[in-house]
């Protein structure tokens, strides 16, 4: 991004699951952040510092190993805070060295988080600030950091350029993440541009006009829970 953007961002995808570890940082004092440093450690510090940048926290969307596996390595060889996620992915976090084995990623640990979020709390990175969402139903805990004066969010799992997350996993929800969608991140505003946990980033607006699961029309026919 050039010097009079209110962020500078690059993606760095990590694991086999191609997971968009997400580096963020404020043009004015270069200081950065990583979200969801899943893994390749070494060579997002490499970038960073090449660069000119200057690692200041670790931010987590949620405890899945592919966007939390390497958050310990990174502090160890930072001495950097980690904020994130809610309390609610306690569970996730715990087990993240099973799901290493599971996915065959076997470096990933478990860590530490430095600061639980919640819905209503700001991170500051240098002079930046950012909103927290706790947005749940692909995880419980899982939050979602927005920027304003950049109109930029880093969403996770939450949401993708024509999907939305799963599921299927443990302490999923369908309804909450449909809820956390439309009544958090839709307000936001359609000019919004998004990177995803995984895939080519996308707006809120595009995602209105044209997502399956979660477009307005898709939200429309939704059938209404029973009472």
């Amino acid at each position: 991004m050039n010097s009079s953007a209110p962020i500078g961002v690059f993606i760095a995808p990590v694991t086999p699951l191609q997971q968009n570890c997400t580096v963020v940082w404020c043009p004015a004092t270069k200081k950065a952040a990583v979200i969801d440093p899943g893994g390749s450690v070494d060579s997002i510090l490499a970038e960073i510092d090449r660069r000119g940048l200057t690692l200041d926290q670790i931010w987590i969307t949620h405890g899945h190993l592919d966007h939390a596996g390497g958050a310990a390595e990174m502090k160890e060889k930072t001495g950097v805070r980690i904020e994130g996620p809610h309390p609610d992915d306690q569970f996730w976090i715990d087990g993240i060295e099973q799901q290493g084995k599971a996915y065959g990623i076997p470096e990933a640990r478990s860590f530490k988080t430095d600061r639980w979020l919640d819905e209503g709390d700001t991170v500051t990175l240098g002079e930046t600030t950012w909103d927290v969402l706790h947005c749940p139903g692909h995880t419980p805990g899982h939050v979602v950091f927005f920027n304003r004066d950049a109109r930029f969010a880093q969403v996770g799992d939450v949401l993708f350029q024509g999907s939305i997350g799963r599921t299927d996993f443990p302490r999923g929800n369908l309804d909450d993440l449909l809820t956390a969608i439309t009544t958090k991140l839709w307000p936001l505003g359609d000019d919004v541009t998004f990177v995803p946990g995984h895939g080519p980033m996308s707006t809120f607006g595009q995602e209105r006009r044209s997502n399956p699961f979660v477009s307005d029309q898709a939200m429309a026919g939704r059938n209404p829970s029973p009472a």
